[in-house]
């Protein structure tokens, strides 16, 4: 298989050319050169937002193109028209944050979706940013041509978001640790390898059209992440699980303060850890246990000093250690619902 990866350094995109590698595929990557290539693949230079900044895809054919792309739909649109008729298929890594707010719990890929976006359109917001790189793909490809990955939470080695590192790094500091609860709260996300290879074995089945791109819903849980990052970093830190409106009064805002974690019974709750992913699977979607993802994370992150690169247009994650220590000090009630460390083997 000949792959061209749009990006192929960071994340998602990296993780994309890991995997193509490993099974002895083709892989071209074109991206603006800032970071080093992932050894074994033809590295072209272009910046998709400069004018002619895409000459170095002026000749040659794929089998697939991947495209990570998340501003402006109008480079994914030009991209994709540049492309057709040169690649047989075209996989966007899109979002969930596609469909209209707020998605009820269960939804799958034929719920309403967000109005407004155009495939040409310059940068504006996240979601019709997304969706307009969806219609871009679709415009140019054609629906049974084009793979429209909708992924949720993704997390894994390379993560530059700031997310599972951020958990990783407080929790090896050791100490009380605020675990926002409930303990067994469901939480759906995907290990950016099994997206990668996902995606993969999209192409070779010549699949298309929508897929929701995440872990069947429960496949880990709040309590079995943390505990997880207390494994790998081998720290004395004590989880002392606190009830969410304990957490909410505090004024500490869900999935970024305190990252992956979102109130149960919430319409936050409902649309990023509660979706439908049944077609993912029967196509071929397998993830692997929470404890490969936070170890593999946590060597990555100390073979690099500790310290995860983080994305520029994403916000920065993660709780004020006073803020923590607030709570942590008048957080009191039984197991679960505050204060009480976490003794579970």
């Amino acid at each position: 298989m000949r792959l061209l990866v749009l990006g192929g350094t960071e994340f998602a995109g990296r993780a994309v050319v890991e995997a193509a590698l490993g099974r002895g595929w083709e892989v071209t990557v074109l991206n603006r050169g800032r970071q080093a290539p992932v050894p074994g693949t033809r590295s072209l230079t272009g910046d998709r937002t400069a004018p002619g900044g895409l000459a170095a895809l002026a000749e040659g054919d794929w089998d697939a193109v991947v495209d990570t792309w998340s501003a402006a739909p109008r480079a994914v649109h030009e991209t994709a028209r540049l492309l057709r008729g040169r690649a047989r298929r075209y996989v966007y890594v899109s979002s969930c944050s596609v469909y209209a707010w707020a998605p009820p719990a269960g939804y799958a890929e034929d719920a309403p979706l967000v109005q407004g976006a155009a495939p040409d359109a310059e940068q504006s917001e996240y979601v019709k940013d997304k969706r307009g790189g969806e219609l871009a793909v679709v415009d140019a490809f054609g629906a049974d041509a084009s793979v429209l990955v909708r992924a949720g939470l993704i997390l894994g080695p390379y993560e530059n978001v700031g997310r599972l590192p951020w958990w990783l790094t407080r929790i090896a500091r050791g100490g009380p640790v605020l675990a926002p609860g409930p303990r067994d709260l469901p939480l759906q996300y995907v290990d950016v390898r099994d997206l990668a290879e996902w995606i993969l074995g999209a192409v070779g089945q010549e699949l298309s059209g929508p897929y929701n791109l995440m872990s069947p819903q429960g496949h880990a849980t709040m309590g079995e992440l943390l505990q997880a990052c207390v494994r790998a970093t081998g720290s004395d830190a004590e989880l002392r699980w606190t009830a969410p409106e304990i957490v909410l009064a505090a004024g500490i805002e869900p999935w970024t303060e305190l990252p992956v974690w979102v109130p149960p019974g919430t319409d936050m709750h409902d649309a990023l850890h509660a979706a439908d992913v049944s077609r993912a699977v029967a196509a071929g979607l397998s993830c692997r246990p929470v404890e490969e993802t936070v170890a593999d994370t946590w060597s990555w992150l100390t073979s690099i000093g500790g310290v995860a690169p983080q994305r520029p247009d994403r916000t920065r994650k993660g709780l004020d250690p006073e803020l923590e220590a607030k709570v942590l000090a008048a957080a009191t009630g039984p197991a679960d619902a505050g204060g009480v460390p976490d003794t579970t083997p």
